[in-house]
């Protein structure tokens, strides 16, 4: 009898252990279908990271006199066209620094995360939907803004494909570490407001939104250049232009990543 029970019990175990992962997979769908919903309903949070990257690249480029035109000060290339990757970092930190971190603390504020701890479902998939409906909204913003360039000022462009995809993953990431280490410190959605802004904002100055990285003064842009956002920047800059990124700039951002997100990991509290 034992020698015929015992080839019953190994699909016996495949079986709950493959049923234990979908069960896992639809939780974590639901959530993330209840974040997208959530995320639709914040209009100001939908705008910030879907619309405005777009937004500031055509208005900038319509509004601003000489800026779709070859400057010299430029090597003759046209101020909106440097402008565009930097846009995609903006897209980036604003996803990260404003969408991602407000969310989570909002999600703290209203117990979600306490109630969620004490549930056989494994709080981590809540980040992991976080993360996925944020990481959505943020390739939707920099297609629409990229979109934007090539339609309405004609941008074209041959980046270092690999390069770019990279410095955008690498960015992703170290701003998101970044985010999920400053939930650790926000209890509430006002206070998540207030030092995201005190981080968002200098993060921007760094990533060049406000003067390109060209037309930084040396000392400030090689400051800039030890910033995630500035990082980031840079190595999104490089890759469009058809460079490989420059080193420094990617061990800044995967220092970041792994230094933002053992942080994150250890002091990040669900209540």
């Amino acid at each position: 009898m034992n020698a015929t029970a015992l080839p019953e019990t190994v699909p016996s175990g495949a079986d709950s252990r493959a049923q234990r992962r979908r069960t896992a997979g639809r939780s974590t769908a639901k959530l993330v279908v209840t974040e997208a919903k959530l995320f639709v309903r914040d209009p100001l949070g939908s705008f910030f990271a879907v619309i405005f990257p777009a937004a500031l690249v055509l208005i900038l480029g319509s509004a601003i006199p000489g800026f779709d035109e070859p400057s010299p000060d430029l090597g003759g290339r046209r101020p909106i066209e440097l402008y565009l990757p930097i846009t995609l970092a903006l897209a980036i930190g604003t996803v990260a620094l404003v969408n991602l971190l407000g969310a989570l603390a909002a999600d703290r504020e209203k117990g979600i995360l306490r109630r969620l701890s004490t549930t056989p479902a494994p709080p981590v998939r809540l980040l992991v939907a976080q993360v996925t409906v944020n990481a959505s909204a943020l390739l939707v913003g920099c297609a629409l803004a990229l979109l934007g360039g090539r339609l309405v000022f004609g941008i074209e462009t041959r980046p270092h494909v690999p390069g770019l995809l990279l410095a955008f993953v690498l960015g992703a990431a170290s701003m998101s570490s970044l985010a999920l280490l400053l939930a650790a410190f926000t209890p509430t959605s006002r206070a998540a407001a207030g030092i995201g802004s005190l981080v968002y904002y200098p993060m921007l100055f760094a990533a060049g939104v406000w003067t390109p990285g060209p037309a930084m003064p040396d000392a400030v842009r090689r400051v800039a250049d030890f910033t995630p956002l500035g990082a980031a920047s840079q190595a999104l800059q490089d890759a469009w232009v058809g460079d490989w990124p420059q080193p420094l700039h990617l061990a800044v951002l995967v220092a970041c990543i792994a230094g933002f997100g053992a942080l994150a990991a250890k002091l990040f509290r669900w209540s």
